[in-house]
C-alpha cells in the first residue's frame, strides 16, 4: 500500500522553525518521520535566551500598540483650563489634579478623567431648546398676575477645582455635568426671585441688582454640593407687550419730568439758600453795626447813670444837709415857740384865776366888750311902752335864714 500524508501540525509564529514539528502518518498508523527528541528529564525544553529575548520584547511591543490604541499610555497632559482626578480602580482612591502639566498614572489599574474648568455659559434665549446649555428664553409671572420675559439671559458658571472629586461622583466623566445641573435649578431660582416683583419694579435697575445677586446665592448654594460655582448673572433689561412697553415708557418720561423738576427744585433751593445767606450776612452786617450803637449807647448810658447817681447823691446829701439844719431851725423855733407859748398860757392862766376870782363881772365885762364890736340895727317900734328888756336880732342871718326857707318851699 502507498502512503498517505494526512496531515500536518505546526507551532504559531512564535516559535523558531527548529521547534515547528511535522509528522507524516501512513493509513495503517505508522509514522514515516521519527518523534522530536524527548527531553532527557521527561520536562519541557528550555528556550534559548536568543528566544526568550525576541518573545519579550514581542510582547512589549504588543502591549505598547494595545495601550496607544487605548490612550493609556501612563501619562495625561492637564492644559491650563483643566482639571483631573486620577482613580486608582484597585483602592477605590481618588486624587484630583488642579496644576497643569503632564501626569502620570499606572495603565490598566489607574485612569485619568480631565475636566474642563474653563468658563462655561448657560444662556436662555430664543424659543427652541437646542442643546443643554442653550434653552428658550425665560418668562416670569410678576406678582400683579401679569408676565415679562427676557429675550437674552446668559449665566455663566465653572467647575470647583477643589470639588473636582464630587464632580467626577455626582455627574460622572466628561462635560456631563454641563447638562443637567444649571439647567435643573436656573429657571425655576430666577422665576422665583424676579416673581416677587412688579413688571415696573423689575425695570427698576436697584430692584434687578438685587433679585440678581439673590438668585446668584441660591444657585451657588444648590450648586455647590456638586462642585459648581455661578461666576455671573447677565443684567438684560425685561420685556413686556406693547401696551405695558408703552406704559413703561409714559412712566419713564414721568419720572424723567419728575427729576428734572426735582433739579429744578434743587436749583431754587440752592439760589434760595444763597439769597438767605446773602440776607443772612447783609443783617449780620446790620445787626454788628446796631449792636455796636447799642453798646455805644448803653456805654453813654452807664456814664450818664453814674452822673446821675453821683448828681442824685450829692443832691441827697445836700437835701440831707439842709434836712438836717432845718431840723436844727425848727426844733429851735419850736422850742422857742414852747416856751413863748408857756408863758402865754401861764398868763392865760393866771388871767383865769383872775377872772375866776372877779366872778360875774367878769364876764359881763366880756360880754360888754364883744357887744361894743357888734353893729345893731334898731327899729324904731316898740311893743312895750315901758320895756324891760332889749331884743337883737341879727338882720344878716335872719336874711339868709329866709332864703333857705323860700328855697324850701320852692322845692
Amino acid at each position: 500500500m502507498g502512503r498517505r500524508s494526512v496531515g500536518t501540525e505546526s507551532t504559531t509564529a512564535l516559535f523558531p522553525p527548529e521547534f515547528t514539528m511535522a509528522r507524516t502518518i501512513d493509513v495503517d498508523g505508522r509514522s514515516t518521520h521519527p518523534d522530536p527528541q524527548e527531553p532527557r528529564d521527561g520536562g519541557i525544553k528550555m528556550l534559548s535566551p536568543k528566544v526568550l529575548s525576541a518573545v519579550l520584547i514581542s510582547m512589549a511591543a504588543g502591549l505598547l500598540a494595545l495601550m496607544a490604541i487605548t490612550g493609556r499610555l501612563g501619562v495625561a497632559n492637564v492644559g491650563t483650563k483643566e482639571v483631573a482626578v486620577v482613580v486608582n480602580y484597585i483602592s477605590g482612591a481618588e486624587r484630583p489634579v488642579l496644576t497643569p502639566g503632564y501626569c502620570f498614572y499606572l495603565p490598566f489599574i489607574e485612569e485619568v478623567f480631565i475636566f474642563d474648568r474653563s468658563m462655561q455659559e448657560f444662556l436662555m434665549k430664543g424659543g427652541t431648546y437646542k442643546d443643554s446649555n442653550h434653552v428658550p428664553q425665560l418668562t416670569v409671572r410678576a406678582s400683579d398676575g401679569s408676565s415679562f420675559y427676557f429675550e437674552e439671559m446668559p449665566i455663566q458658571y465653572q467647575v470647583r477645582p477643589e470639588m473636582v472629586t464630587t464632580l467626577l461622583q455626582d455627574s460622572g466623566p466628561g462635560e456631563r455635568y454641563k447638562e443637567e445641573w444649571v439647567k435643573a435649578h436656573a429657571r425655576s431660582i430666577l422665576r422665583d426671585e424676579f416673581g416677587r416683583f412688579t413688571p415696573v419694579e423689575a425695570a427698576n435697575p436697584t430692584v434687578f441688582l438685587q433679585a440678581q445677586a439673590e438668585c446668584k446665592r441660591r444657585l451657588n448654594v444648590a450648586l455647590e454640593p456638586h462642585g459648581i460655582e455661578v461666576v455671573l448673572i447677565g443684567t438684560p433689561t425685561p420685556k413686556f407687550d406693547k401696551a405695558y412697553e408703552q406704559a413703561i415708557e409714559d412712566r419713564k418720561s414721568a419720572d424723567q419730568e419728575v427729576e428734572r423738576l426735582e433739579v429744578v427744585l434743587d436749583q431754587l433751593v440752592e439760589e434760595r439758600d444763597q439769597k438767605l445767606a446773602a440776607v443772612e450776612r447783609q443783617k449780620s452786617v446790620e445787626m454788628a453795626e446796631l449792636t455796636g450803637e447799642l453798646k455805644k449807647e448803653l456805654l453813654e448810658s452807664e456814664r450818664q447813670r453814674i452822673r446821675v447817681e453821683r448828681g442824685a447823691d450829692a443832691y441827697a446829701a445836700r437835701r440831707r444837709l439842709e434836712g438836717a439844719a432845718s431840723k436844727a431851725g425848727k426844733t429851735e423855733e419850736a422850742r422857742g415857740l414852747v416856751a413863748r407859748y408857756s408863758k402865754e398860757a401861764e398868763g392865760l392862766a393866771s388871767q383865769a384865776k383872775a377872772l375866776e376870782l372877779k366872778g360875774d363881772v367878769v364876764v359881763r365885762e366880756a360880754l360888754v366888750k364883744k357887744l361894743t364890736s357888734i353893729d345893731f340895727t334898731l327899729v324904731p317900734y316898740s311893743r312895750d311902752p315901758q320895756p324891760t328888756r332889749l331884743e337883737h336880732v341879727d338882720a344878716k342871718g335872719m336874711d339868709a335864714m329866709a332864703g333857705s326857707a323860700d328855697e324850701g318851699r320852692g322845692n
